[in-house]
């Protein structure tokens, strides 16, 4: 059996509240806007409910019990909490913002997207604070037992109740150092023999072998080596920039960093569909003011750095052809 004051609902509450503020039935009826008799038949009912009568008769007067003295202030912060609980928010103003943000992100999205973003939070929400973390497979968990608030990724397949958002596009490309000896100066373009008999850097997050372009090439009867298989972006440009090896890599990041790395972009000898980058959040924030306006920063930013879209962009990272993987995955070339 519940507790007495279990079975109370919250108009009951109020209406408790009322006549232990006031002391009197005739005041708690014109606090709460109930008639005299209404409110005697509230009282009748909460003191069954409760096993104290509350109110008694001390000649012309009522008085508390010493159970309704102590119940007084109690039931009084239980009510004014809930009103405020249940009250309207108010207008959500970004500069106001004091809290921080767990975002799950490659390095690639944050050379490509981070500085714009960086600059439109200090711009609208300077006491916002981002914290971002590694992609990995447990992300839809995180997502969902509230640990973060975004993840921005290549997906496999999500749980049915997560959201997303097409945030950017982008498509592969091929970069070796400048004055790769193996790699004329002339022409745009690797040939496919080359391309194979060059030694190759992959960019393996979670360290599996092979991926889409191994797929790809598989389907072209011919295998690559990859020499060294690295967890970022970064890390796998600056090794191409002082190796003879061959990074194909998300040509978004390559042009960006190409100039200060020292490095050439040229076109893959191999026709590789572009591909999609989601943002991706549970249901549990569609209703909060602060998560939307994070929402839409990214995809401002997404609009402001990387705008153009490529047709047909895949939206996963499984293998090229064959069943679908069931995992989350970031950009692996």
């Amino acid at each position: 059996m519940l507790h007495a004051m279990e079975q109370i609902d919250l108009g009951s509450l109020a209406t408790l509240d009322a006549l232990l503020q006031e002391g009197s039935v005739t005041g708690a009826a014109r606090r709460v806007g109930l008639s005299t008799p209404a409110m005697s038949h509230a009282l009748a009912r909460i003191r069954e409910r409760i096993g104290d009568p509350l109110l008694v008769r001390a000649g012309r007067v009522m008085v508390l019990t010493p159970r309704a003295e102590a119940l007084k202030p109690r039931i009084h912060t239980l009510v004014s909490e809930a009103r405020q609980a249940l009250a309207p928010e108010r207008p959500f103003v970004a500069a106001e913002l004091d809290r921080t943000f767990v975002i799950h992100a490659s390095d690639y999205v944050l050379t490509v997207l981070g500085g714009v973003i960086d600059r439109m939070v200090r711009e609208q929400a300077p006491g916002a604070a981002l914290r971002f973390l590694p992609n990995t497979s447990d992300d839809p968990r995180r997502l969902r037992e509230g640990g973060s608030e975004l993840a921005v990724g290549i997906y496999g397949d999500l749980p049915q109740e997560m959201r997303t958002r097409q945030l950017l596009t982008d498509r592969f490309v091929c970069v070796v150092r400048r004055d790769h000896p193996g790699v004329p100066g002339a022409g745009k373009r690797l040939g496919l023999e080359q391309f194979v008999r060059l030694a190759h850097i992959q960019v393996a997050p979670r360290g599996r072998p092979g991926g889409y372009i191994d797929d790809v090439l598989r389907d072209r009867g011919a295998v690559r080596h990859v020499a060294r298989a690295v967890p970022f972006f970064m890390t796998a440009l600056q090794l191409a920039a002082q190796t003879d090896y061959v990074l194909t890599i998300p040509e978004r990041v390559a042009t960006r960093m190409a100039e200060s790395l020292g490095l050439r972009v040229l076109e893959a000898p191999i026709e590789l569909r572009p591909y999609a980058l989601g943002l991706v959040w549970h249901p549990r924030f569609d209703g909060d003011a602060g998560h939307r306006w994070l929402r839409e920063v990214f995809t401002a930013a997404a609009r402001e750095a990387a705008g153009d879209v490529h047709e047909r962009p895949r939206t996963r990272l499984g293998p090229a052809s064959g069943p679908r993987r069931k995992s989350l995955h970031r950009t692996k070339s």
